[in-house]
């Protein structure tokens, strides 16, 4: 069992909700795992995580989603025909028109536990703005992909694409509206999204 199986499976390693809704988002980083810290942060953010184990579990879940959402009927706008590869079989409707959706599905490049950011680049957006992409998003990640804090995803993305570093590199940080976002000068030029996380377990 992974590190994330083992949080959501009531272990030693469960964050209480107590330490979840008290933690002011100014405060400083708690000593634990990144994991962890990830879930905490991800959660203030107003993210919504769903932990899976198996490939059939994200299938199962992204199902849950469409059904709770209405969306049975809504084509998904993706950019990365690896992702459509792969979910091909769920039934879904796959859009590359972007005013033809109002969900967008995609990858990411790395969880940031530092503040619950999802970090993308233009391997996942192309050329477009976050503002430009559906409200809704669906994001597809593993636990390989945590890291602690956003220069360390930055590392990996350079190394592991060293012989062309992909651009328009940003992170979506707010999946929920609110006063405090809105002054967050790292969010300028952006927009709050209702983000749905579909975490496999690969560790």
């Amino acid at each position: 069992m992974g590190i994330f199986g083992k949080l959501f499976s009531g272990g030693k390693k469960k964050v209480s909700k107590e330490t979840v809704e008290t933690r002011g988002v100014h405060m400083p980083d708690l000593n634990i795992p990144i994991d962890e810290k990830f879930t905490i942060h991800f959660k203030k953010n107003g993210g919504k995580f769903l932990y899976c184990d198996s490939l059939s579990e994200v299938s199962g879940t992204l199902k849950n989603i469409i059904e709770e959402n209405g969306w049975e009927s809504e084509p998904f706008y993706i950019l990365n025909p690896m992702l459509q590869e792969k979910f091909k079989g769920e039934g879904i409707t796959f859009t590359d028109r972007v005013s033809k959706s109002n969900v967008f599905f995609t990858t990411c490049e790395h969880l940031v536990a530092h503040n619950g950011s999802i970090l993308v680049t233009s391997n996942q957006l192309q050329e477009k703005k976050l503002h430009e992409v559906p409200e809704n998003v669906i994001v597809y990640a593993t636990t390989s992909q945590l890291v602690d804090t956003i220069g360390e995803g930055l590392k990996i993305i350079k190394k592991k694409y060293k012989n062309g570093i992909p651009a328009n590199i940003t992170t979506i940080k707010h999946f929920q509206s609110d006063s405090e976002n809105d002054n967050d000068f790292l969010s300028y030029g952006s927009s709050s999204k209702h983000l749905y996380l579909l975490l496999l377990e690969d560790l």
